[in-house]
């Protein structure tokens, strides 16, 4: 959910929130239940935030949701009240919020809608496509080109990978990341690691650590890109 830190009713003339309807079937697994099934959800893009999904009510399992006394405030769209999570054997206490009176006329309308707290929940999905993190912006790029760059990577001056069948990742905001084929890196040198992390665009990602590196997950330390 979305945080500020600006005082009770003063608002930044800057900060902008804009919401458009999602064309994407989304769905809400938590506890065994789907808690939200829906073709009719909102997109909330706010000036600093990441996406969130907002969901009309008639399209949630609220059987599975118990209000609570908590509440929070947002001097763009007004008193929040909450909800707590209870399926399955499952709970996570102020799991979903909404904004049930409009504060300013500026801001678009999502009294009739609830927000969920993304990791509160065990699945997302997008059509049949699991998500993660966070709902996609719609507005975000990404090209991923392959490529007949020469790239090698060296660590401690010990060549790990060289190639010149690249795939350059090119993301909206962030540097160039290049991926190497397996077969073109040392995989002697690799050792896989435990740790996961998970991209709302590209999935989940697993990790190595490479042998004379000294750092863990970190598979390309100072690699360097020829043309």
């Amino acid at each position: 959910m979305t945080q500020h830190t600006a005082t009770r009713g003063v608002r930044n003339p800057d900060h902008h929130v804009w919401v458009e309807p999602s064309p994407k079937w989304v769905r809400v697994l938590a506890g065994g239940e789907t808690i939200v099934d829906t073709k009719h959800a909102l997109l909330l893009r706010e000036t600093g935030h990441t996406p969130v999904y907002y969901f009309p009510i008639d399209d949630v399992r609220m059987d599975f949701l118990e209000p609570t006394d908590h509440s929070t405030h947002c001097p763009y769209k007004g008193d929040a009240t909450y909800w707590t999570l209870k399926v399955g054997g499952k709970v996570e206490e102020n799991a979903v919020w909404s904004y049930p009176v409009p504060l300013d006329p500026e801001v678009p309308d999502i009294s009739g809608y609830v927000a969920f707290y993304w990791n509160k929940f065990d699945a997302w999905y997008e059509e049949n496509e699991q998500i993660y993190v966070h709902a996609r912006d719609p507005y975000k790029r990404i090209d991923v080109l392959p490529s007949t760059r020469h790239v090698s990577v060296a660590i401690n001056g010990e060549t790990v990978a060289d190639t010149h069948a690249p795939t350059l990742l090119f993301e909206t905001g962030l540097p160039v990341r290049y991926y190497i084929p397996i077969l073109d890196v040392r995989q002697d040198m690799l050792t896989p690691t435990d740790k996961l992390t998970a991209c709302p665009y590209k999935g989940q990602a697993s990790y190595y650590s490479v042998r004379g590196g000294g750092e863990r997950d970190a598979v390309a330390l100072g690699f360097v890109a020829q043309v």
